[in-house]
């Protein structure tokens, strides 16, 4: 199956994600990241995820994922629209190329199943990731977090301190995209057969 992945992340206040975070795992990074693909050029597919460290594996916490009719795309030349009634994320890909700074730590995902946690390993990509312009929005309530990228390069994101409690809050999509954005951290495409 032919697989064109958009990635994005985005900055959050490390001490909010904490609040959000399920018993098992430590946050990692202030991060926010979305994976959308198209596979087969038709089917859209997106999920949300935090970056997490439990049960012996560092990767990533999946707080959502959405498939059609949920979910749609369109394309528009070079850039794709992810959309649906909660959220907006257009991709243009600018030519530039480079990689990611979390892919050493990233041993996989974990899925809610409703007894626990299960966990897919991540996938081998050895395709060049292509950078992107991004126009994102989260649409769940008024205030969710939204950005603009023009000719973006992936940057890291350091661990910070604990400064403040919060109240723990559910692990939902909608509770996670109300956290806003301080700044976008990359954004790329990378095409590869799975």
């Amino acid at each position: 199956m032919r697989i064109e992945q958009f990635v994005m992340a985005y900055q959050v206040e490390q001490d909010r994600l904490r609040a959000l975070t399920p018993e098992g795992f430590t946050v990692l990074r202030p991060v926010l990241r979305v994976n959308a693909e198209l596979r087969n050029h038709r089917r859209p597919y997106l999920e949300f995820n935090l970056p997490a460290e439990g049960f012996g594996k560092r990767g990533w916490v999946n707080i959502g994922h959405w498939t059609e009719p949920e979910l749609s795309f369109e394309r528009d030349g070079k850039t794709v629209i992810f959309r649906s009634g909660f959220l907006e994320f257009v991709f243009t890909p600018n030519g530039g190329q480079g990689g990611c700074p979390a892919s050493r730590d990233n041993d996989g995902c974990f899925y809610a199943d409703g007894a626990g946690w299960r966990f897919v390993p991540a996938e081998a990509v050895g395709s060049r990731m292509e950078f992107c312009d991004l126009l994102f929005a989260w649409k769940f309530a008024p205030g969710d977090a939204s950005g603009v990228s023009v000719g973006g390069k992936t940057v890291p994101a350091y661990p910070s301190l604990k400064k403040k409690d919060y109240p723990p809050l559910p692990l939902t999509a909608q509770n996670a995209a109300h956290l806003p954005c301080e700044k976008l951290l990359g954004q790329y495409k990378v095409t590869f057969e799975r």
